[in-house]
């Protein structure tokens, strides 16, 4: 174990962010388990905290295998060569595209409710997760918060697979992580304490962190 928590893990990390404190920086996180990771984070950078709501495309049978990922702004990106080598056809990718749509509208408003998204543009974005495995989401969530113009944008992480960080290092402004542990076995092997994150707790995380903001 590296982590006792997420608490302590987004304290880890935000030390290594330290220098992005700031005026002009916005902490957006990856739901659920990101949000107490980003939390720490953007009380350490006395930053604006909101969600990016990202959903992975998990392939039949196999949901904890990334096909590809959803986010907010009808973003999709696709992994195609494990979309071919599972011959996972067009039918079943839009069906599981679409029930995971409805998902992501629904922690949208369950999250925020009718207050629009944090403002980013011109702004220094830090995108923050629990851990990357594939980094699916993490692209996904890039891909969807470029056409909102901010200044620059990081990916900060505790953990994740050293060449998964490498294939982010060529789409964003700097990936931040904590560990990149060999062999990798999964986001969760990593934290002592790896529990399910509510709905009902990332709206307190975001109403706390503004409210200190």
């Amino acid at each position: 174990m590296i982590f006792a928590s997420r608490a302590d893990a987004g304290k880890q990390l935000a030390e290594k962010l330290l220098g992005y404190s700031g005026p002009d920086t916005r902490v957006l996180a990856l739901p659920r388990g990101g949000v107490p990771v980003a939390y720490e984070v953007a009380r350490a950078l006395r930053a604006p905290l909101d969600v990016l709501v990202v959903r992975k495309i998990g392939a039949p049978g196999h949901e904890e295998l990334a096909l590809g990922a959803i986010a907010s702004g009808g973003v999709r990106v696709l992994n195609d060569e494990t979309i071919a080598a599972l011959g996972v056809d067009a039918q079943t990718l839009e069906a599981i595209s679409e029930r995971e749509s409805e998902e992501l509208r629904r922690r949208e408003i369950a999250y925020r409710g009718a207050l629009p998204p944090l403002d980013v543009a011109g702004r220094i974005v830090i995108l923050v997760d629990d851990g990357l495995a594939t980094g699916a989401s993490m692209f996904a969530a890039v891909v969807a918060v470029r056409p909102r113009n901010p200044r620059s944008v990081i990916v900060a992480v505790p953990v994740a697979p050293a060449d998964t960080c490498r294939a982010l290092a060529a789409q964003v402004d700097e990936v931040v992580c904590v560990a990149t542990p060999r062999p990798f076995r999964g986001v969760g092997a990593w934290y002592a304490d790896f529990r399910q994150i509510t709905d009902e707790e990332v709206r307190e995380y975001l109403q706390r962190a503004n409210d200190a903001a």
